[in-house]
């Protein structure tokens, strides 16, 4: 019997797209600026190029286990990869907004399969037991890519163009093709199936999960439910999520495997999931901002308190990957969550005189508590699957892991609004000279710029700005300390889950 590739060819095979799919989420976010001055567009317009890939990738991701077996597994993920690299190419060579934007949802279409099919593909690859060290070269990717994806357009951009950060796909998207071809084989029941098409569940998952998605992106930007147009698409939003769990429940071939959620401990883990990706994606987007708005760092500082807490996640999921097999992942998965609780409260206690390396520890911590936790997490999550149903509870799983970042970021840049206004309330009632200490403070910027030859009225104007500054440092520490909050919150569901092994001869036995 010929021998088949090792698992560090597979993995390695898998891992390449994957990884430049999930740095592709975030790649343009540094370079719309550059972006909107060449395609002569608003910031706004040119925001869509990172909204139309976002809107395309939710909804094809949960469709990744249905189109596998649609087409055939390995069929699908070149056909991805293929997809994913020509627009790639389109994308860099784009004439305007509307054609970057247009390709950028092709984009989002051939990269949304990439993530759950590698992973369903890295897990049958391993035994049951090696899951930890699966999942450990998995989420190197998935945790990874959000911190890469910045420093590498912003180095991109400055150096060549914003036009490379999309070129730069396609040497490795041409090396990903040929290597599955050479090294990824189907297994039986991932080979293509003759299935009757839902469209129906199509039509529902494509007009709910882009709604939704476009509801995140420009809710905050449109103050919410002050807006007809949010109203208008969240009220789709939920209408056609809800025909489409009716339609999938009872549908022969769904879309959407809405009877996974049936096991205890996978939708348990997923929700899990949600929220710990709730808590990064929040917490990553907050900091620079902070450092950047609060403390004058430069976007090289901002990445250099950033770029650490990488370097803590690729130190622990090589640890956790070999702690999962010797002791209760679920012991695992408690200090992991604890750890990125912890990190959080810490940056909740940030003020304007943390100096740079304040900064940094909280990041380090939420680094490697992030490693700790995505290994035991998603291999607990996905330890009752049958192999033939892995690509679609994977599928599924990383919806709701995408979702939770996009939760996230609405959620975290709501609170930071909303408080600051709250603070500034609260604060400006003091900013009267009948209260002693503004009295004081204001007599002593008068005697200030009096001394230097300004008027004295400009005291007023410097105690405002301070005091949007007090409130906006205030806000952050709300925001941050909410994700802490939600984090402790999934602790008691850990108990919940249900860990798994291996049994000889038959499938993995429950306690």
């Amino acid at each position: 019997m010929k021998p088949g590739p090792s698992r560090g060819l597979i993995a390695f095979t898998v891992m390449l797209p994957t990884l430049i799919e999930i740095i592709d989420t975030s790649i343009v976010n540094v370079s719309l600026d550059h972006i909107r001055g060449a395609l002569s567009a608003g910031y706004d317009e040119a925001t869509w190029t990172i909204t139309a890939y976002l809107v395309s990738n939710a909804i094809v991701i949960p469709m990744a286990g249905w189109l596998a077996k649609l087409i055939g597994r390995k069929n699908y993920q070149i056909a991805s990869i293929a997809l994913f690299t020509v627009s790639s190419f389109m994308c860099g060579s784009s004439w305007s907004l509307n054609s970057l934007v247009f390709f950028r949802i092709l984009q989002g279409i051939g990269g949304g399969g990439l993530v759950p099919i590698s992973q369903s593909i890295l897990l049958e690859s391993f035994p049951r037991e090696k899951h930890g060290q699966a999942m450990a070269i998995f989420g190197l990717g998935a945790m990874l890519g959000p911190i890469v994806g910045p420093l590498l357009g912003g180095w991109i951009t400055d150096t060549f163009s914003w036009r490379w950060i999309f070129y730069i796909n396609i040497p490795i998207g041409i090396l990903s093709i040929v290597m599955n071809v050479l090294v990824i084989e189907d297994p039986p029941y991932m080979q293509r199936q003759k299935m009757k098409v839902d469209y129906w569940g199509l039509l529902f998952l494509a007009i709910g999960l882009g709604s939704l998605q476009f509801v995140l992106d420009k809710g905050e930007g449109d103050d919410w439910f002050s807006s007809h147009l949010i109203i208008g698409f969240s009220i789709v939003s939920v209408v056609a999520l809800t025909l489409l769990a009716i339609n999938e429940y009872y549908s022969e071939h769904p879309i959407v495997n809405l009877k996974l959620l049936k096991d205890r401990t996978f939708t348990t883990g997923a929700t899990v999931m949600f929220f710990v990706f709730l808590n990064l994606f929040g917490s990553i987007v907050l900091l620079p901002v902070y450092l950047q708005m609060m403390m004058g760092y430069t976007s090289f500082y901002a990445g250099l308190v950033l770029g650490p807490g990488g370097i803590a996640t690729m130190f622990a999921m090589p640890i956790a990957g070999k702690l999962v097999g010797k002791v209760n992942p679920k012991q695992l998965l408690a200090v992991g969550i604890s750890i990125c609780s912890l990190s959080t409260y810490m940056m909740s206690r940030f003020n304007l005189t943390t100096d740079f390396w304040t900064f940094v520890w909280p990041r380090v911590a939420l680094g490697f508590g992030m490693g700790m936790t995505f290994i035991p997490l998603t291999t607990l999550t996905l330890s009752h699957i049958p192999r033939e149903r892995m690509t679609e509870a994977s599928s599924l799983y990383n919806l709701l892991r995408n979702l939770g970042g996009s939760v996230g970021i609405a959620f975290t840049t709501t609170m930071l609004s909303r408080r600051a206004q709250f603070h500034q309330t609260r604060l400006v009632e003091h900013l009267s000279p009948f209260d002693p200490a503004y009295a004081i403070s204001h007599d002593r910027i008068s005697s200030f710029l009096t001394g230097k030859g300004l008027p004295s009225t400009g005291a007023d104007g410097m105690m405002y700005r301070e005091l949007v500054r007090q409130s906006t440092t205030l806000a952050f520490a709300d925001a941050f300390l909410s994700i802490c909050l939600l984090m402790l919150c999934m602790l008691p569901l850990v108990m919940l889950m249900k860990r798994a092994h291996a049994t000889a001869g038959g499938p993995p036995a429950a306690h």
